[in-house]
């Protein structure tokens, strides 16, 4: 009988975060770091997951916006929408009445992330390859196949993506193999919450540092005076050749970007991210210029591939920063992959969050594998909270993210963190809501 989807399920999950200010920076000064967690069954027990995560507040939305999906995927054959992943995509994001909502941003978008990204795991799992092996392994024009080009063909063709695709591809074998022995660079956000004092900033940054992470990150963006001083004590804990990356979470106008950034440069900020607001695409491009040789980074929050083509056409960023859930997951993800390579910007994806750290990794090793064919320049952010609460979660040594090697991509929860973080019932706020 044809296998079939039989149910997408999307649950509210949240962590309490905001306890201990994990996660605090100048835009989201306490946030509980949650997901809209689904999951995709089909009529022969088979399952899939993916989430979207968001911040606390909202989940219940995006939930929603999942289960607004559901009814375009359930009763598809499985092997049809495997077959046609590409097409699969732009059904849940082309949908002519929920493409209002967007159209391709916002918790509409990111819901389709998040099914998309639960069909990528399920997909994995049924070929026993983690998501960056099956990508890796895919053949050129089974790659650009994936690719809408419909908005993207003044800056990409489907020709030049092929080229950048079969170019790599003679060193694919070569490159795998260094990745399963050597893992793939990351940096540390770890130390530079805002919400840490000073003593935990400096300590945090010489364990980052002793545990052989090259760069780590700080939140910047609240108070001007103490951004200063929080960069002279990080740079005196981790010395001069270690990179001090910086993010303001969009916390700045254009001008005020620049004359903020003017007081940190004398302790050598090797980028800054998200200095303005995610949209403003020339604003972003202003204040590049103004700051080189400090890199301008951002991504985290740019909706959809449109948008980076922009971004990359106007010069408006020198590290692109792709995020798992904010664009249409892993489909959408090969093309922002691709642009990147067309036009020779570094991808530093953004993780952190409730399982991007899981997800995210499989988009840069493939892209080192099969795509840009690099690693220079190129680091993955880490965080180290909330592994533990998934049933293949990431594994680092020596500050490099180990490639993982289970089928899927690693967005599973463990049952008993599933039912303990549900919101508002599970134990966790059950508890909190008694007093």
């Amino acid at each position: 009988m044809t296998e079939l989807i039989t149910a997408v399920e999307a649950v509210d999950v949240r962590f309490p975060t905001s306890r201990k200010l994990d996660g605090s920076d100048a835009m989201n000064p306490e946030p509980d770091y949650s997901a809209a967690y689904v999951t995709v069954r089909t009529s022969a027990g088979a399952e899939g997951y993916g989430l979207a995560f968001t911040v606390g507040r909202g989940n219940e939305v995006e939930v929603a916006a999942i289960r607004a999906l559901a009814p375009l995927v359930v009763g598809l054959p499985v092997e049809e929408v495997l077959a046609d992943l590409g097409g699969f995509s732009r059904r849940l994001t082309g949908d002519s009445q929920l493409r209002w909502l967007g159209p391709e941003k916002g918790a509409i978008h990111m819901a389709a992330a998040a099914v998309v990204n639960a069909v990528w795991d399920l997909y994995g799992r049924r070929t026993g390859k983690p998501v960056w092996r099956l990508l890796a392994e895919l053949s050129p024009e089974q790659l650009v196949d994936l690719v809408d080009f419909r908005y993207l063909q003044d800056a990409l063709t489907r020709d030049e993506a092929l080229e950048i695709l079969r170019r790599a591809e003679p060193g694919r074998a070569r490159r795998t193999a260094h990745l399963l022995e050597h893992g793939y660079p990351a940096y540390t956000t770890t130390p530079g919450w805002l919400g840490y004092d000073d003593e935990k900033l400096v300590r945090l940054s010489k364990e980052a540092v002793a545990e052989g992470f090259g760069q780590i990150k700080l939140k910047v963006g609240a108070d001007r005076e103490a951004d200063v001083r929080r960069m002279r004590l990080a740079r005196e804990a981790v010395g001069p050749d270690v990179r001090i990356a910086v993010d303001a979470n969009q916390a700045w106008g254009v001008r005020q970007a620049i004359d903020w950034m003017a007081a940190l440069t004398p302790y050598d900020p090797y980028w800054i991210e998200e200095p303005t607001s995610p949209d403003d695409i020339l604003g972003h491009a202003a204040i590049r210029r103004a700051l080189a040789p400090v890199k301008v980074a951002t991504g985290e929050h740019t909706h959809n591939q449109v948008m980076f083509k922009q971004l990359l056409q106007a010069g408006a960023l020198d590290v692109l920063q792709l995020d798992a859930s904010r664009t249409a997951g892993v489909t959408e993800n090969v093309a922002v992959l691709l642009l990147a390579a067309k036009f020779g910007v570094p991808v530093c994806p953004h993780a952190g969050g409730v399982g991007l750290c899981e997800m995210v990794q499989h988009l840069a090793m493939f892209d080192y594998v099969a795509v840009s064919g690099t690693t220079e320049d190129r680091v993955i952010e880490y965080v180290d909270h909330l592994h533990g609460h998934f049933t293949d979660p990431v594994r680092i040594r020596d500050g490099r993210y180990l490639a993982p090697i289970a089928p899927g991509i690693g967005a599973e929860l463990h049952p008993r963190s599933l039912e303990d973080h549900r919101y508002p019932d599970g134990p966790v706020w059950a508890a909190e809501a008694g007093g």
